[in-house]
């Protein structure tokens, strides 16, 4: 294994089960770039796997290096979790209703960053090939979080005020948010143009005088009279059951989804209309996983076990060039 480090700087943890209890200062120059301390400082320079160097050595190698708030700036050291992140980006003043803001339910930041990583890796694999070099990246939560925060941060920058926390309804379109039936369930409908918002009026609400209402006769009248609007539609919608308000909506075709609970969502029929479920060995047992979202014809996604803690530890160091010897010295040492 002549060029170890010639592939993605990558050890797909996700992917593979490796475990290590120290760093190994042996070979480190012949170490696959794994992954560093996203929370902090970069804990693959302070092993000595410092990019430049790495690159230096080989320059064939794509290095992506993700951070909290990147490598400089006064932020370089700070410590940095998805939920802080949220915080420092806006986001979270922005989520929620107007009393209590709200973070996000997912790890929208984590998530984030590791998406702009693996799209930054791909255009440098594109660019390796047209060129022969490898690329340095670098991504930080803050600045991947950041470039989702875009709209909301020129509505503020330019629009003098920031956007408001409306709750689950849209901040700037109205009506576009939840509605609660006579059966409680709750439906999502949203308008996006004066011609919807004339056939809510008359397929769905059934009052058609109400589209010219100089209250509502524009968007920016809507919002603005947001409270008077909603009285309205929970009129109406207070005396149809769920499946009636859903089959006016789509009869007016007008855009809408029901509030599913995260078991309704596994539930959903489209997703087994479209067989996106398979099921996958693990420690604990079968596991129903989704496949993964693109969808490339011809190809079945490679859906493998979950692997055991540190399954695949020595295989995954043999191929990065590590002796049997090593191994077993690094066993005995409890290293690995």
């Amino acid at each position: 294994m002549d060029q170890p480090l010639e592939g993605i700087a990558d050890a797909r943890p996700e992917t593979a089960g490796i475990a290590t209890r120290a760093r190994s200062p042996a070979r480190q120059d012949r170490r696959l770039r794994t992954k560093p301390d996203p929370w902090r400082d970069c804990a693959t320079a302070r092993l000595g796997l410092a990019t430049s160097a790495l690159r230096e050595k080989y320059p064939r190698l794509i290095v992506c290096d993700l951070s909290g708030y990147g490598s400089t700036g006064p932020y370089r050291d700070k410590k940095a979790y998805d939920l802080l992140i949220q915080n420092e980006t806006g986001l979270v003043s922005i989520t929620g209703t107007p009393e209590t803001p709200c973070k996000v339910g997912i790890s929208i930041a984590d998530i984030a960053a590791g998406m702009y990583a693996y799209s930054g890796v791909l255009t440098a694999l594109l660019v390796r090939a047209q060129t022969g070099e490898g690329a340095a990246l670098e991504v930080s939560l803050f600045e991947a979080l950041g470039e989702w925060m875009g709209y909301a941060a020129y509505y503020a920058s330019y629009g003098g005020v920031p956007l408001p926390r409306t709750g689950a309804s849209h901040a700037a379109i109205a009506p576009y948010g939840p509605c609660t039936s006579a059966d409680h369930q709750t439906v999502f409908l949203a308008i996006q143009n004066e011609r919807e918002w004339k056939r809510f009026c008359e397929i769905v609400l059934r009052r058609p005088a109400l589209a010219a209402d100089a209250r509502f006769d524009s968007n920016a009248k809507r919002v603005e009279h947001r409270g008077q609007l909603d009285a309205i539609l929970n009129s109406v919608f207070a005396q149809l059951p769920g499946a009636e308000m859903i089959a006016r909506l789509e009869a007016g075709q007008i855009a809408c989804a029901r509030q599913n609970s995260v078991q309704e969502f596994v539930d959903h029929p489209q997703l087994l209309a479209r067989d996106r479920w398979r099921t996958v060995d693990s420690p604990a047992g079968p596991l129903r996983a989704l496949i993964p979202p693109v969808a490339m014809t011809g190809v079945e996604p490679n859906m493998q076990a979950v692997p055991g803690l540190g399954q695949h530890t020595d295989a995954i160091l043999k191929e990065l060039g590590f002796s049997a010897h090593e191994l077993a010295e690094w066993h005995r040492a409890r290293i690995i």
